[in-house]
């Protein structure tokens, strides 16, 4: 099975938004056996609609749109797929009692007859039901291709794949079994573990195919396997992983699997049932932003204190201002006091602290640009890491953050 996705709006290709749908969209058909073999942004113009359309069908059994389904003139796509299959409206009347249900307990503004219009659907569509608005997504099956129109608005998207899509393309096609495995390692580049597991690489059964994925201070490997066999093929990838640890079990940390970094930290802190403070000045409040955005984090999560200038270290995390004259603002010794004085102060059970230079300029300290130094401080030990990132601000931070990411799982997974 073959899909494509395609994302309509002008929005999307002059940059005012991120395309998070079909990241979102891929992930969802991935775990159900259906491969994505393209995926494409256009305007919100009839004529590139319909030759996006056109070209799709070439390809693919399953074509999924989102954008365009609001009720204003420059959302064009359920005209244009009206006129694509030579259709005409009819008013759904379920879809009408809906909207009119929206307005009535949610909405201030009156209703229009625009949002009514919104109602009207083409005669070969089937209209799926949005809980969370009112533009229906419609499911077209014309000569052996689905063709799905779903909302552009993320939320309203996302339940009606998985409420309304999801279980009628599971229905309407045989799909093979699709297994991933996702292996974290940190601290050692691509090339380098290319060339310890070269040996095993190369021993991998044909079903099983391996994609090194590198970001900034960690490559994750994916093993991949396809076939009608589910758990012959989820045995086989857990027999290579046990094969891989033994040429880098030192640089494993662990396994995305559905999860991400995040939230495997934030259950390691609920397993062992321990709480987390963060302090940070170069990250400037990132790593617990990262924390935050995951639903549940006040069960371990206590706070943050970002406490970016020189006087708030002491302002406010009560720093001697002769100890940060004595050793610098970005040295081993402040961090350190940092995640001392953080842990301290909202009673937690571990913290982890940052400082650094970032650059462009040295601000404050003679550290040398992209110095950071991170620490963390519990009840069992305290420890100052130190790093050089380079002289990129935007990698210099993101490096950082993931590295106090992999210091936090470390805390766990010695």
């Amino acid at each position: 099975m073959i899909a494509e996705i395609i994302t309509i709006g002008d929005e999307i290709l002059i940059g005012q938004i991120v395309d998070t749908n079909s990241v979102f969209i891929s992930k969802k058909l991935n775990k159900i056996g259906i491969d994505v073999g393209q995926i494409t942004s256009i305007q919100d113009t009839s004529d590139h609609i319909k030759a996006t359309l056109n070209a799709a069908a070439q390809r693919a059994n399953i074509i999924i749109i989102t954008g365009g389904l609001g009720p204003t003139n420059d959302d064009l796509t359920k005209h244009t797929l009206c006129e694509y299959f030579d259709d005409t409206y009819m008013v759904n009347e379920s879809v009408l009692a809906h909207i009119e249900e929206l307005f009535r307990k949610y909405i201030d503004t009156p209703i229009s007859q625009l949002n009514r219009d919104q109602a009207l659907i083409p005669t070969k569509a089937i209209a799926l039901n949005n809980q969370y608005g009112t533009a229906p997504g419609m499911w077209f099956d014309e000569n052996d291709v689905v063709y799905i129109s779903l909302p552009g608005v993320p939320y309203e998207m996302k339940a009606l794949l998985e409420d309304e899509v999801l279980p009628r393309l599971q229905q309407r096609f045989e799909r093979p079994y699709i297994i991933h495995k996702t292996v974290l390692t940190y601290g050692v580049g691509e090339s380098a573990i290319a060339e310890k597991i070269e040996t095993w690489e190369n021993e991998l059964p044909s079903h099983i195919k391996l994609a090194y994925l590198p970001s900034l201070g960690r490559v994750r490997l994916r093993l991949s396997a396809r076939g009608k066999e589910k758990q012959f093929l989820q045995d086989t990838i857990d027999s290579e992983v046990e094969k891989l640890q033994e040429f880098i079990g030192d640089i494993i940390k662990g396994f995305e699997e559905e999860a991400s970094l995040e939230e495997q930290i934030a259950q390691a802190f609920v397993n062992h049932q321990k709480t987390l403070v963060t302090a940070e000045s170069c990250t400037g409040g990132e790593i617990a932003a990262r924390f935050a955005a995951i639903p549940g984090a006040s069960k371990y999560f206590k706070g943050s204190i970002v406490t970016y200038a020189t006087s708030s270290k002491n302002d406010v995390l009560g720093i001697p201002a002769a100890l940060i004259e004595e050793h610098s603002v970005v040295s081993e010794e402040i961090t350190l006091q940092m995640a001392v004085r953080a842990r301290e102060m909202f009673k937690a059970d571990v913290a982890i602290a940052t400082t650094g230079n970032a650059g462009p300029t040295k601000g404050d300290s003679e550290a040398e640009l992209g110095t950071v130094y991170i620490a963390l401080a519990s009840d069992t030990e305290e420890k100052v890491y130190s790093f050089n990132f380079g002289n990129l601000r935007e990698k210099v931070i993101e490096k950082a953050v993931i590295k106090a990411q992999e210091i936090l799982l470390g805390y766990f997974f010695k």
